[in-house]
């Protein structure tokens, strides 16, 4: 219909509604109920005067719309941050102002709405039960929640505290749930709550078979709680009772616990301890006798016995206990440990699951112990090859050895301090602690090692004299304590295989670089001519030289070689031991085992003395291990019976002992 057709009357009532309309519009007060707050007004009075026999109704309220800010909204109501406006009964969030009032902030989008003092609002203030209600409720919501950081933390707070009001809330999360982690999380923790808690008994044998094997702390924390027991008593063996062992007196159970058992629960009188006694007889001196028996003679057990019972014979004392009242009073009873759980069939499957669980456990501790002895054996073939080489080449005994370990760890905190990037700064540190180590070895063999070559005693002594001098050096540089070597970042932490073995990430990278260490030298032994050069000296220096090799320059270039690998090992150790100077010192003792085991000279031999000697260091201390001290001292026997029955090592090579 055309404007001009309609009849005026109409045309001015519509005009007048619009009127009305707009001027309704621009009176309306500027905090005009929104979204939530429209939800939170159909529950105004249980939101302003929280009670736990209210909270449901404002969560049901809350669950039944998609009104954002709604998990907000309940981390404030919990954390007391919403008032309420006595005047028109609208919620408010309200943050402090300079000058002492309060800013009133709108519930939905956060718009300051006005300033008030703060008599003209009411604080909403919880009681801790009420918030315990909040934070139960919260958990449903962050199930829920689109982001899935803000679902997993919901989930670890499942974890930590189980309920069984919990698993519906799961289970309707899991059938919204698109991502396939969240979603394995979630059918486990159902798993485990069905475990515990679900009502029939069908259910809960089958969410307990479940865990059969599950190594997990969770999983094996269920179980022992379904498998806790009590321990009680009964004139007869009780049959409506989940028992877990019946318990016999003088065995399971002592005869005085049983008895103590007993008069805690009023059966039979209390049994007056040794202190006691003494403290009755005390009490009842009377002219220098206790009931008749000197004080002088009240030394022994037998003299205050017949003093108690004198007194009690007077009714002044209890009646005393003896081992025959005990035993005829404990024969009236059964003693037993019952179940808290009370269903058979829960605790029978719960303890089949867990004995599969153990067996478990135990394989994956052995491959914790092989892990563990690997990255030892790595420290320790890192440590020894170059000394492997030195002494394999050259007969040397060289107690420095471990003083070049204690170089490159030194070399790397100086350039630590002088690079800040600690992956940069490891980057550099490895080349130039080998070449630091490699030029001091060189230089060692040059000034003292050259001219000791046929005397083995005095070399000895001169190395170990040396060892003594860089100690102090390293002392007067750095000073007495420890210095920090970082390892970065990407280093830091550990590859976690499941609750029971993890290896930190710094001993795998030792690991790698003993690899990288065994395949370079291999390389350089076997495809170099001063590999060739080096095994020909090693088998037969006359030979060797004869043929135009020169003796001396191998011997240099092998010191330094094996001194250089030392300063590198130096860098690694440093990364996770403290950088001192004598931790070469903690080091040498093990390098010449390791060379000494696995054959003089062979890289192969210096790779299986390291394994034989890290898999029985962490093999004894298995069997005890708070004492690390006596794991290596039963090691050392080991090794002395070993060399005794095969003194040339695991893997034994022709030296120079074939010239002569």
């Amino acid at each position: 219909m055309k404007a001009s057709l309609m009849p005026r009357s109409i045309r001015m009532a519509i005009l007048f509604a619009c009127l009305v309309a707009t001027v309704a519009f621009r009176a309306a007060p500027v905090a005009a109920q929104s979204p939530l707050q429209e939800v939170l007004q159909t529950v105004q009075d249980q939101v302003a005067n929280p009670a736990r026999r209210t909270v449901p109704e404002v969560l049901d309220a809350l669950l039944a719309t998609e009104a954002p800010g709604r998990l907000e909204f309940l981390r404030a109501w919990a954390e007391r941050e919403v008032y309420v406006r006595p005047g028109d009964g609208l919620f408010f969030y309200a943050r402090d102002a300079a000058d002492q009032s309060l800013v009133l902030l709108d519930i939905d989008t956060g718009a300051e709405i006005d300033r008030v003092g703060s008599r003209d609002v009411n604080q909403i203030r919880p009681n801790a039960g009420v918030r315990r209600e909040i934070a139960a409720a919260l958990v449903k919501f962050e199930l829920l929640d689109p982001e899935p950081a803000q679902r997993r933390a919901a989930l670890e707070t499942v974890a930590r505290s189980p309920d069984p009001e919990q698993i519906p809330a799961l289970r309707a999360a899991l059938a919204e749930e698109d991502d396939p982690g969240i979603a394995a999380r979630m059918e486990r923790l159902i798993n485990l709550l069905v475990a515990r808690f679900a009502p029939d008994t069908a259910t809960r044998v089958a969410a307990v078979e479940s865990l059969s094997g599950d190594i997990s702390t969770e999983a094996r924390r269920v179980l022992n709680q379904l498998l806790q027991t009590r321990t009680d008593f009964a004139e007869t063996r009780p049959e409506d009772t989940n028992l877990a062992t019946l318990r016999t007196v003088g065995g399971d159970i002592g005869l005085e616990d049983a008895y103590a058992r007993l008069a805690d629960a009023g059966h039979f009188p209390p049994r007056p301890g040794h202190n006691a006694i003494r403290d009755a007889l005390r009490a009842h001196v009377v002219a220098g006798e206790v009931g008749g028996v000197p004080v002088h003679r009240l030394d022994t057990d037998a003299a205050r016995h017949e003093a108690y019972r004198a007194l009690e014979e007077a009714g002044s004392v209890p009646p005393l206990v003896t081992q025959a009242d005990m035993e005829a009073a404990v024969s009236q009873y059964v003693f037993f440990d019952a179940y808290l759980e009370p269903d058979p069939a829960v605790t029978d499957a719960a303890r089949a699951a867990l004995d599969s669980t153990r067996t478990a456990i135990s394989a994956w501790q052995f491959l914790g112990i092989t892990l563990d002895a690997l990255s030892l054996a790595s420290i320790f073939f890192l440590a020894a090859i170059g000394l492997a080489i030195t002494f394999g080449v050259m007969r040397v005994i060289n107690m420095a050895h471990g003083e070049f370990i204690m170089m490159g760890a030194y070399t790397g905190y100086v350039v630590q301090t002088l690079i800040p990037s600690y992956t940069v700064s490891l980057v550099v540190a490895l080349p130039l602690a080998f070449g630091v180590a490699f030029a001091a070895g060189v230089s060692m063999e040059r000034l003292v090692i050259r001219h000791l070559y046929t005397r083995p005693l005095e070399t000895l002594l001169a190395t170990f004299g040396i060892s003594i001098a860089l100690q102090q050096l390293a002392k007067n540089v750095f000073g007495t304590q420890a210095r920090p070597l970082t390892a970065p970042d990407w280093l830091a932490g550990a590859i976690r295989f499941n609750d029971i073995v993890s290896i930190s990430t710094i001993r795998v990278a030792i690991f790698v670089l003993a690899l990288m260490f065994l395949l370079l030298l291999l390389y350089i032994l076997n495809r170099t001519r001063l590999g060739l050069e080096v095994r020909a000296v090693t088998q037969n220096p006359g030979m060797a030289g004869s043929m135009g090799i020169s003796p001396d320059r191998i011997n240099m270039l092998t010191f330094g070689l094996g001194s250089g690998i030392a300063g590198v090992a130096g860098v690694a150790i440093g990364l996770y031991a403290q950088v001192t100077s004598e931790m070469g010192a903690n080091y040498i003792v093990q390098s010449f085992m390791t060379v000494v085991v696995g054959g003089v000279g062979s890289v192969f031999g210096t790779l299986a003395g390291a394994g034989l000697i890290g898999a029985l260091q962490k093999g004894i201390e298995w069997f005890n291990p708070a004492n690390t001290l006596a794991a290596q001292t039963y090691m050392v026997l080991f090794i002395i019976l070993f060399i005794q029955f095969r003194p040339k090592g695991i893997v034994a090579l022709k030296g120079r002992a074939a010239g002569d």
